[in-house]
């Protein structure tokens, strides 16, 4: 029998698109054990945001650039939960298109980085080439691709013009076909499939075991989604999880495929429904208070609690999906073989920026 050999992989490894570092140890060729470390990109943004309630708001964009708008969503609504505010209809939708579009952009992102770490680098490219098509059109309705900015306590300050649900539509027409084409090869080619399939397995007992959120569960057979909650406009729209039984790579790159057509689909759902109307409701002196909310970023769960004094937040904590689902990378390599590494974890999406804070 050989000798244990401790592996390094990362902070710095092509596999990662942030730094993080998993040291491995490996027996006759397979991983006998996994530890997880991270903290490379720790900035203490929770320490940070306990501001005045107007500064965090510009703030909490920045705990992720991946899922921006789901942080200011989150924020928002806890606060307008404090105020004893709610947002207007018209708000609401718009929160709603914009969170799908950004669920777009993280999902195409993840499955070129999966594509990539197969060693499918056309895939990859034409992942983004898609990606592009939406982040051009964020660009266009708010004048960022990353952070936009759109969100205020009490709704929105970014309306959605007729121009503009002119152009969402001519992306969505344009890039539904892509991506319908994206998901038959991440779904049928033989090559890739056999490549992800049986990769990094987590069981559904593992799953709730170790709290799994978003695809990562429901690739595993967990019915869970915050949306189901029926919090913006999803209460008012036909929405239903896909979900997977397989527990493996395979099962996860699927979920986020077949999300991204659900996400066309919810956004034009949404196109449907908005009526003209008030965009935001003021807010007066802030209320001591507390309150917790989440939203489904596009890895899952994203909870925010917060608690208010006279003008200024004594506590925000702040749970992302990504600290729940990177250390099950520690069970799910466990017993795979070296090269399957970069595939398993790009399969999770990992998100350092979240996950060290």
């Amino acid at each position: 029998m050989s000798r244990p050999m401790m592996i390094p992989f990362g902070p710095q490894h092509p596999a990662f698109l942030e730094p993080m570092n998993l040291s491995l140890e490996i027996t006759e060729e397979k991983v006998s054990s996994v530890k997880v470390n991270i903290g490379y990109n720790h900035r203490g943004m929770e320490y940070a945001l306990a501001l005045d309630y107007k500064k965090t708001q510009y703030l909490v964009e920045r705990v992720c650039g991946i899922c921006s708008f789901h942080h200011s969503s989150v924020y928002c609504q806890a606060m307008e939960a404090i105020f004893g505010v709610e947002a207007p209809e018209r708000a609401k939708i718009i929160r709603t298109i914009f969170m799908e579009l950004q669920r777009l952009t993280s999902h195409l992102l993840a499955l070129g980085h999966i594509s990539e770490s197969a060693g499918y680098e056309s895939l990859f490219m034409r992942s983004f080439a898609v990606r592009e098509h939406i982040m051009r059109l964020l660009n266009r309705l708010t004048g960022s691709r990353v952070h936009y900015s759109v969100n205020i306590i009490g709704g929105v300050r970014t309306d959605i013009s007729s121009e503009g649900v002119r152009d969402i539509l001519s992306v969505i027409d344009k890039i539904r076909p892509e991506i319908k084409a994206l998901r038959d090869v991440f779904l049928n080619d033989v090559t890739l499939v056999h490549r992800l399939s049986g990769v990094g397995k987590l069981t559904i007992d593992e799953a709730r075991d170790w709290c799994a959120v978003g695809p990562v569960a429901r690739a595993s057979g967990i019915r869970e989604d915050a949306r189901l909650d029926g919090f913006a406009a999803y209460g008012k729209i036909a929405f239903h999880p896909i979900v997977r039984e397989e527990g493996d790579a395979f099962a996860r790159t699927a979920v986020r495929a077949e999300e991204c057509i659900q996400s066309l689909d919810l956004i034009e759902q949404c196109l449907s429904i908005m009526k003209n109307g008030e965009t935001a409701v003021a807010t007066k002196k802030l209320p001591a208070g507390s309150f917790y909310s989440r939203v489904e970023a596009p890895r899952g769960e994203l909870i925010y609690f917060l608690r208010s004094e006279e003008k200024k937040l004594s506590r925000l904590k702040i749970k992302t999906p990504a600290s729940v689902n990177v250390p099950i990378l520690a069970a799910i390599i466990k017993n795979s073989s070296l090269a399957d590494v970069p595939v398993i974890a790009a399969s999770i999406d990992p998100c350092i920026c979240c996950t060290d804070r």
